[in-house]
């Protein structure tokens, strides 16, 4: 009990030398032992590393998953030590309501068949989301969450301590000083004075000893940072390598899903179809316009003209008219959906006319040596 009561009071008496000497420095009634400006600039980059890693850190989770309420369930059972339970992801949840649409409307139908096509595809977006949310979580998010709750945990405990090693160490500088001016007044009281001075030198030099050995320590850490930010590096590297799989697979999806869609469009509605693998709207380059409307125009069908395999070799023998022909700009790219069509590039030149008893909506492109059909909607015409 004596040795706990004796403990309690020194832990005490230290506590309230520094509350003491860390006031009079807040009012400048003290001087206080400053670090060196490396030191400072590895402290403030420390910090910055910390505050920037928590702000990517929250908005990472905002991304992959931004219903508030379940990112609080998460953290709860993250915290309890507990696996999170799967959760269906909006995708997955749509594909379900659209099936169950299906069956209820009538899955023989034209509407049902395209909801349980859309279904499926959105079915497989979410499977797609849900192994994105799991890639990054793992390869970005983890590595971050353990700085913080690792690394950045340590650096700040050694810096608490190093604060306390400062202020017991400018301390026994302020007790020295007293001492000494002490000592230089006392006339008659001189060796009691000295012994002061004498224990007042030891404990500084003691102090100085177990500051600067706090400081090395906590250098060592803060120069860690430079690893730290070559970890997370990697990390958003493989982010980014996730996340561009992702995007990559849900065009993949979208793409057999249109030309599902488009294959199947004209027997539904026998006046238009997508004759393009393309997606609907214009391609971002350089060359597009950029005064073209913000939605691809509907490619007519081609049933003003004889067959496929009849139309090839019609357009190999029809010579152009003698007058009619005209020069057209292609506004957007265009892909052939058969042999009897000609391929677009955007901004490109060609000569087109038309025939006799030709659907309005077409026309006959040339190209050098080469001849189609082309769609008028994908043509600006210029003489």
């Amino acid at each position: 009990m004596d040795f706990n009561m004796k403990k309690l009071a020194s832990d005490a008496g230290i506590f309230f030398t520094r509350a003491v000497q860390f006031t009079e420095e807040k009012f400048g009634q003290a001087e206080k032992t400053e670090l060196d400006a490396h030191f400072e600039n590895l402290l403030a980059r420390a910090d910055s590393t910390k505050n920037w890693t928590e702000r990517i850190l929250r908005q990472t989770e905002v991304l992959l998953q931004p219903n508030p309420s379940a990112r609080v369930e998460e953290f709860l059972y993250e915290k309890l030590d507990r696996k999170v339970p799967s959760r269906v992801t909006n995708g997955e949840l749509l594909a379900q309501y659209m099936a169950e649409a299906a069956s209820e409307l009538g899955p023989g139908t034209p509407y049902g068949k395209t909801l349980i096509k859309v279904s499926e595809a959105e079915k497989r977006l979410g499977a797609a989301e849900r192994d994105f949310i799991h890639t990054a979580s793992l390869s970005f998010l983890t590595p971050l969450r353990n700085f913080l709750e690792g690394d950045w945990k340590t650096i700040s405990k050694e810096r608490r301590l190093l604060q306390n090693r400062r202020l017991d160490l400018d301390a026994c500088k302020a007790r020295l000083k007293k001492a000494k001016a002490a000592e230089a007044k006392a006339t008659c009281e001189g060796d009691l004075w000295n012994d002061e001075v004498d224990k007042a030198e030891q404990e500084l030099r003691v102090a100085q000893t177990e500051f600067d050995r706090q400081a090395e320590v906590t250098r060592l850490l803060l120069e860690g940072i430079s690893s730290t930010h070559v970890n997370h590096l990697r990390c958003l590297h493989e982010f980014v390598k996730s996340q561009t799989t992702y995007y990559a697979q849900c065009y993949r999806h979208m793409l057999d899903l249109q030309k599902q869609l488009g294959s199947s469009q004209g027997t539904i509605f026998p006046g238009t179809f997508v004759g393009t693998t393309e997606p609907a709207s214009p391609p971002l380059s350089s060359t597009s316009p950029t005064t073209t409307a913000a939605t691809m125009p509907v490619v007519p069908t081609g049933t003003g003209l004889a067959p496929p395999e009849e139309t090839a070799l019609c357009l190999e023998e029809v010579a152009p008219p003698a007058s009619g022909t005209r020069k057209a700009r292609v506004l957007y790219d265009y892909e052939a959906a058969d042999s009897s069509e000609l391929a677009l590039l955007a901004d490109e030149l060609i000569t087109v006319y038309s025939l006799p008893g030709m659907d309005p909506d077409w026309l006959i492109g040339e190209r050098g040596n080469k001849k189609g059909k082309v769609p008028v909607t994908y043509l600006e015409l210029l003489s």
